[in-house]
This record gives structure tokens, C-alpha cells and sequence, in this order.
């Protein structure tokens, strides 16, 4: 009779893409970040083939990459080693068709995101129609302070989590996001009497949003959703305008939670 605990055998046949890609998997749940560089090492392939296991993980969600090209775990791994509490299981089914009902409408780019610590995450994204537009960044983890969802779900935040999320002040990241901490905060007192937050070319260069949260039954704020569009065809004023229909979304989301 076989010992319970002794290890499995290594399989008779042929599985290096599916056991490489498990192997990266497992790295990303020990060490929590990965470069392309580390996997080919690790692993004793081409940064090549380590690139595309990477994008492999990031299309399935076991991975996301950041904005200086780091691999760390997905919303799908999160959710099977449980390190992070999920967002509600039908918010992304929920969101979608809104998402894209509101990019028709407004013919620009939109964004589901949660907070995760003070970053926001985006999980589903709807491209706008016209030929120059924003792309959606499902998957990417942006700071929170830099995205107009971001600021819209820390404006409601209670003082004590906000601080919290900000032990050492802002990140010098050295976007146009708020600077310091009580730049910040004054920001989002304008984001919480306004009921919407603004990202003029704040997370990325030629780019402004809009961003809006999403809230339950019972008030709780489980997400954001964003319109991006181009800064060279969208203004301030005319992301004033986007905020209608974008407030409007956001509440027929929540409903549907």
C-alpha cells in the first residue's frame, strides 16, 4: 500500500508547458512578484517562452503586471490562497453589460476596479469605438491615488482606514496624483461633494477619466467605475459631462448586486 505522504511520481508523459506554467504559478504564490528575467532563470527557458507563460497567467488571471513590469498574483490566485477578500462573485457578470451600454453611449473606454490596499485594481474594461482610445487595463494594479476610480472609492473611506492605507505618506512615483497626504485628502472632500473624481493625465500621459463608485443595497462601496478617453478630445468640462451618464451606471451596477 502506497504511503499518503510520500510524493507523486513525475509524470510518464510529455507536460512542460502545463507543468512550467504550474511551477510559475506556485513562484508567484511563494515570492509574491516575478520578472520575466526571474522565470527564465527559474525555470531554464527563453525570456521569450517566460514571457508568454507570463501572459498566459495574466489572460487567465492567475497573474497581473504592474507599471514597472512586475508579475504578481492575480485575482484568481488571491481568491484560491485566500490572502485578499474577493469582490462579489457576480459583480464583474453584473457590471459588464453596463460597462458596455456606457461605453456606446459615450463612445469612450470604460472601468470596473476595487480597492486593493491603496491600489486599485482593474478587473473588466470595454473599449470605446473610435479609432484613438484608451485601452482597458484588466488585470493592472495602479495607484489608488492616481486613478479617478481610485480617489473616488478612497474618498469614501473613513479618515482612520484612509491614514492607514498612507503610513509613510504618498509614494514619490512621479506622476501628477496628489503629492501629499493632505493633498490628498483635500482632493477627495471636492471627490465626495461632487459624488465623482476626476484623472487628468494623472496614472498615464494624454489620458483623462472620470471615476465613480458602486455601491450595495446597504451602501457599502464594492467597486468603481471609470470612462477614459484621450486628453486631446476630452476636457475637464467634458469630463464634467461623462459624469452623468457614468453616475447613472454606477447606480443601475449597484442595483443589480
Amino acid at each position: 500500500m502506497e504511503n499518503p505522504t510520500s510524493p507523486s511520481p513525475s509524470p510518464s508523459y510529455p507536460v512542460s508547458a502545463a507543468g512550467n506554467a504550474l511551477r510559475v504559478v506556485r513562484l508567484l504564490h511563494e515570492l509574491d512578484e516575478l520578472r520575466v528575467m526571474d522565470v527564465a532563470d527559474r525555470l531554464g527557458v527563453a525570456r521569450s517562452t517566460a514571457h508568454r507563460i507570463l501572459a498566459m497567467l495574466v489572460f487567465e488571471g492567475f497573474a497581473v503586471q504592474d507599471r514597472h513590469k512586475v508579475y504578481r498574483p492575480g485575482p484568481a490566485l488571491r481568491a484560491i490562497r485566500g490572502s485578499h477578500a474577493a469582490p462579489p462573485p457576480d459583480l464583474i457578470t453584473i457590471a459588464h453589460p453596463h460597462l458596455r451600454r456606457l461605453a456606446d453611449a459615450v463612445r469612450e473606454t470604460t472601468h470596473l476596479m476595487v480597492l486593493e490596499g491603496n491600489g486599485a485594481r482593474f478587473l473588466d474594461g470595454v473599449e470605446g469605438p473610435q479609432a484613438l482610445r484608451v485601452s482597458y487595463r484588466t488585470g493592472t494594479l495602479l495607484p489608488a491615488q492616481a486613478t479617478s476610480g481610485g480617489k473616488a472609492m478612497l474618498a469614501a473611506l473613513p479618515a482612520d482606514r484612509l491614514r492607514a492605507l498612507y503610513p509613510n505618506g504618498l509614494p514619490e512615483d512621479g506622476a501628477k496624483s496628489p503629492k501629499d497626504f493632505e493633498s490628498l485628502v483635500n482632493e477627495l472632500v471636492s471627490v465626495r461633494r461632487h459624488g465623482y473624481a476626476l484623472n487628468l493625465q494623472e496614472s498615464e500621459r494624454g489620458v483623462h477619466a472620470v471615476g465613480a463608485c458602486v455601491r450595495d443595497h446597504a451602501g457599502t462601496v464594492v467597486a468603481a467605475v471609470a470612462v477614459a478617453a484621450p486628453s486631446v478630445r476630452c476636457t475637464r468640462a467634458r469630463l464634467t459631462e461623462l459624469s452623468q451618464p457614468l453616475l447613472a451606471a454606477v447606480r443601475d451596477i449597484g442595483q443589480g448586486l
